[in-house]
């Protein structure tokens, strides 16, 4: 029997990657890198058609092995840092009382994208309960004589109503133009954020319509029948079909490509995660073994766009240093690659140090508009490469040898013993100052992730993926005293983690008339079967066929990685490795841990701390808890709490527990935050406001449990 692949392919701003995985074992069987072909005719597509012709013949993979296909893109995020995206005009309307906010709250101005570059953005108002087709044909071809290539229609309520917006983008798509609505974005109400989800969306299109297009193509020519998904922005894939739509899913969807790739292989409990590229660094945050997800921004206003927590700077491995007025000013966010130069320190040696002349520093201005102020070494044969982050880390012996990003340290030298002397230092000053920019601007964004998730800085690791992991996460890390790791497979963390998106399970059973119980139950072991391969629930979506001809009853399941680790052929944790590790988790001396509890996939250590007060009269006793899964990964840590292990059948007994753990007063009954734990679900109880919701909710989620299965119990107030 042939054996069956998963073949995942990440477009970065600087390199397109493609891995094949084995579709049983996960094991890698091939990985592979090309230049993103920004400059071809056919864009970046042509990168995907070339890697993915060439890493099939490989291994003489053929087409009907394939059994799932997925590419993750920067170019959204790209084109938004670039500001390489189409001007929208927006056709804003309502009507009545209504009408006198929706005509400012329908116009957001020009939006910033990132320093320096704005989305172009025209608008036009109408009433509502006026419109004509004339008029709406009016605003639209108004809108297009502005020079608008995408045009919005977003009215107040649209999302009750979308009748008028499809009207507008109706007229739109009759003139030839690309269009959108508001309510295909976004189903909640606040007019401003919707537009100006709908807005960044729309400007998108025409550039992601393009690669979406030609990237089918490239699929159905190479006689692959699996249908190809595209990674979303948190964490799962969708079809080619939904991007053309809604291509801002796409907008963050490397770094969700690459923590799910992260996760796969490394044993992270709370960090923060650096995808670092040649283009752009995406900074995460990992908290109890879960990536963090809210509403994205853009220029620093909120959308509507449900994403994991991302950050996205102009730093990386190829960012290019800025020099004003005799001194290093800045790193970045242009790239080498964006200016179309090679970097310095992958120069051949010879060229820059072989005594053909002097080297020579001069300033270019990579796009047109930027500053004429990125520097770059230029040889006496005619020859320029740009100074970059890599550059200055690999000087300074940062990245190791072996490592995707080393180049040694002689190219770079001769080249920044050029730029010390034009500045008036020494090759390792000018490096130095250059890296601490970077690291500066860097962790001023660490820094409020750390605060906003409160995050322990002593507990905390962070974590390098991407193939420029190695030029900024070890000198941060040194300068700010914390513990770091660059991920394995860190060139190709996020193309993993493409290949990896999807779960998909089936059960059949023979079932002649099968009853609502049979259905829930299963329902119920597909959703655990699922969950167990690595899906994350919340994202799982069943469908149970029923074929009663043949008397069979069918579970199919498919959803997203939970961004997790399922056990790739790692040694399992020792009992004093999880207990040590809970122990530093909580910041408690291991002598005064316990494995207080455990089942199914959960170990519940305890450790009881005594503080003194009053010269060592007063004893207060602080129990604190920390929950692993079988994995190691820490899910779940808290201070002052009780815990119990119940037996579902012991309804009695722990309500007893809730109730010893609720705080009564004369107003209400306030109850205590509880988790469950049980199996391999982690319930997360703490928005339940009164007992009998509390209780409802795990009589649902435990419907199928068998009486005497337990679960553990923490609760906190």
């Amino acid at each position: 029997m042939s054996r069956k692949v998963r073949v995942g392919i990440d477009v970065g701003g600087t390199f397109t990657d493609a891995v094949v995985l084995d579709n049983e074992t996960f094991e890698i069987l091939e990985k592979m890198k090309i230049p993103t072909t920004h400059h071809d005719e056919g864009g970046v597509a042509a990168g995907i058609v070339r890697i993915l012709q060439q890493i099939l013949s490989t291994h003489g993979i053929s087409p009907e092995d394939v059994t799932f296909i997925a590419h993750g893109t920067t170019q959204a995020t790209n084109a938004l840092l670039e500001g390489d995206v189409a001007s929208v005009g927006i056709v804003g309307m309502g009507s009545g009382m209504d009408g006198l906010s929706a005509r400012s709250e329908s116009n957001p101005g020009r939006i910033e994208l990132a320093p320096g570059k704005e989305l172009a953005v025209s608008h036009v108002y109408l009433d509502s309960k006026k419109l004509d087709e004339a008029q709406l044909g009016g605003a639209v071809d108004g809108l297009l004589a502005q020079g608008a290539e995408v045009i919005v229609a977003s009215e107040a309520y649209g999302v009750d109503d979308p009748s008028t917006e499809l009207k507008v983008i109706e007229a739109a798509n009759r003139r030839g133009a690309y269009a959108t609505g508001g309510h295909e974005i976004s189903q909640l109400y606040g007019l401003r954020t919707r537009t100006r989800t709908a807005v960044v969306n729309a400007s998108l299109i025409p550039k992601m319509m393009e690669t979406a297009n030609m990237t089918e193509k490239s699929v159905k020519d190479a006689e692959i029948s699996s249908q190809l998904m595209i990674m979303r922005c948190d964490g799962g894939v969708m079809s080619i079909e939904e991007v053309r739509k809604r291509p801002i899913l796409t907008m963050l969807s490397g770094l969700a490509a690459g923590v799910a790739g992260a996760l796969m292989y490394e044993k992270i409990s709370d960090g923060i995660f650096f995808e670092v590229g040649g283009t752009s660094i995406d900074i995460s945050v990992i908290k109890n073994g879960k990536v963090m997800i809210q509403n994205a921004q853009v220029g620093g206003h909120r959308t509507y766009l449900q994403s994991l927590d991302v950050r996205t700077l102009g730093i990386a491995g190829g960012s290019m240093v800025r020099v004003k007025d005799g001194k290093i000013e800045d790193v970045g966010p242009r790239s080498a690659h964006i200016a179309g130069l090679a970097y310095e320190c992958f120069a051949d040696t010879e060229k820059l140090t072989g005594g053909h002349g002097a080297l020579g520093v001069s300033f270019v201005s990579p796009r047109p508009g930027d500053p004429q102020e990125y520097a770059i070494v230029d040889t006496a044969q005619g020859e320029s490469y740009s100074f970059t982050l890599a550059g200055a880390a690999n000087l300074l012996g940062y990245v190791p040898e072996g490592d995707y990003a080393y180049a040694g340290q002689d190219s770079a030298r001769a080249a920044w013993t050029a730029l010390g002397q034009y500045l008036g230092l020494s090759a390792e000053d000018a490096a130095r100052q250059t890296l601490d920019i970077a690291i500066r601007k860097t962790m001023k964004t660490v820094n409020e992730m750390i605060a906003d998730y409160e995050l322990d800085r002593s507990f905390i690791m962070l974590v390098g993926g991407g193939g420029s992991g190695s030029v900024l996460v070890p000198a941060m890390a040194e300068k700010e005293n914390l513990k770091w790791k660059i991920a394995e497979n860190a060139p190709y963390i996020s193309t993993i983690g493409v290949a990896l998106a999807m779960v998909k399970e089936q059960i059949e059973r023979t079932v002649m008339n099968p009853t609502e119980d049979d259905i829930k139950r299963i329902r119920a072991d597909i959703m655990e079967r699922i969950v167990r391969s690595g899906a994350s629930e919340e994202t799982v979506e069943i469908t149970v066929e029923i074929d009663g001809q043949k008397n069979i009853l069918r579970a199919i399941a498919t959803g997203s990685t939970e961004l997790r680790s399922k056990d790739l052929g790692q040694a399992q944790l020792t009992e004093e490795e999880m207990l040590h590790l809970a122990a530093a988790s909580i910041d408690v001396p291991a002598g005064s841990m316990t494995l207080a509890a455990q089942t199914g996939r959960w170990h519940l250590y305890a450790g009881e701390e005594v503080r003194k007060s009053f010269f060592g009269l007063l004893k207060k006793k602080k129990l604190s808890v920390s929950v692993l899964d079988r994995e190691g990964v820490v899910r779940f840590k808290q201070g002052n709490v009780h815990y119990g292990r119940f037996k579902k059948s012991d309804s009695g007994v722990f309500s007893e527990f809730l109730d010893d753990n609720t705080i009564y007063s004369d107003a209400n009954a306030t109850i205590p935050k509880v988790f469950l734990f049980y199996r391999e679900k982690m319930l997360d109880l703490t928005g339940m406001q009164t007992k009998e919701q509390l209780t409802s909710m795990i009589e649902l989620e435990t419907e199928l449990l068998d009486g005497g299965e337990e679960w553990i119990a923490v609760a906190y107030q």
